[in-house]
């Protein structure tokens, strides 16, 4: 099999050790500073929090990718509820699922902060932890892969584009297919399903600078360059992670760094790539 921009260099960091773990934001905003600081264009986050907002660490974190000027994706979560986070922050593209035929996936978080939709039904996997090394799995992991992965070749095909101005090629270049009735944006698609054909073809402005989903506010990155978690905005702390797959695997761009955050159980023991 081969993912959709099977060229670009993955950095996979694991921010949880088991399914009983919790999802703390100061743990996957150290995730985030990192891949940040160690060049990464792409950052994808196949994890999503419906319980409660993200604390500061977490704001803080997107908030320093936004800065370095790096494209964060990130899940909108599996329990058919509100847009999980960091999925519902500001300037996140945040991705529902649909299936085959573009319908919408009922499991999938919707809501007013999706951004995207991207086909996450039924997706041929790979996973070395099955004798086979592939597995079929559902889920907005799988969804918000599939536009990382269309992020990191809009990224290598256009170097000269702003995270927001990426963002941009995205929305525009999206579609409802055929589906009725639907406003952009739309609680459950956003603003349509992703076309990484069209995203890298299309004759698109580059818009504004800082593209169409604005940022978590400046503020935020009081605490750039640190892990820390800072102080309490008066949030509830993140809860379990509802990532349903294991390492997405439709990633990447020619030229492109895309790093990987979510659920890796023994995937990445003994390999190199």
């Amino acid at each position: 099999m081969m993912g959709i921009a099977p060229k670009s260099k993955i950095m996979p960091l694991r921010v949880l050790k088991s399914e009983s773990d919790r999802l703390l934001d100061e743990d996957w905003g150290a995730a985030v500073r990192y891949a940040v600081d160690n060049g990464a264009k792409v950052i994808n986050l196949s994890v999503a929090n419906e319980t409660g907002k993200t604390i500061s660490a977490g704001r803080e974190a997107i908030a320093y990718a936004q800065a370095n000027d790096v494209v964060v994706v990130a899940s909108s979560g599996n329990e058919a509820g509100a847009v999980g986070y960091p999925a519902a922050l500001p300037g996140v593209i945040a991705v529902s699922a649909v299936d085959k035929n573009g319908e919408f996936w009922d499991g999938s978080g919707a809501g007013k902060e999706v951004t995207l939709a991207a086909p996450g039904v039924d997706v041929l996997s790979a996973n070395p932890v099955n004798p086979k090394g592939y597995d079929i799995s559902t889920g907005t992991s799988d969804s918000a892969a599939v536009v990382s992965g269309t992020a990191a070749l809009v990224r290598a095909k256009y170097p000269d584009l702003t995270a927001g101005q990426v963002a941009n090629r995205l929305i525009k270049s999206a579609s409802f297919l055929g589906q009725k009735g639907l406003k952009a944006p739309d609680d459950k698609y956003g603003y349509g399903v992703v076309r990484p054909n069209k995203a890298v073809t299309m004759d698109i402005s580059k818009g504004p600078e800082a593209g169409p989903l604005g940022k978590v506010p400046a503020e935020a990155t009081s605490k750039a360059g640190g892990t820390g978690a800072g102080e309490d905005d008066g949030t509830s702390e993140s809860g379990n992670s509802s990532s349903s797959s294991n390492l997405p695997i439709v990633i990447g761009g020619a030229v492109a760094v895309v790093i990987v955050i979510g659920v890796i159980f023994a995937v990445l023991r003994g390999r190199r790539s």
